[in-house]
């Protein structure tokens, strides 16, 4: 993982405007059941979240079309 990868929850939003800040909180708060733990690095109290795991994350969450 390369920390230049990594990501605020506000950063994320601002980023991306279909993930709003309360989405990406229940997305990191259900972590373990829906997968996203892969993308959610912890460092004190901070969240931060890994754009190339978000990612991955996001295209394994695709329907199939």
């Amino acid at each position: 993982m390369d920390y230049k990868n990594l990501r605020t929850v506000q950063q994320i939003a601002d980023e991306a405007p279909f993930a709003t800040v309360g989405q990406l909180r229940w997305w990191i708060f259900h972590a373990r059941t829906n997968g996203f733990a892969s993308a959610v690095v912890k460092v004190g109290g901070r969240v931060y979240i890994d754009v190339v795991a978000f990612n991955k994350w996001l295209a394994d969450k695709r329907l199939a079309a």
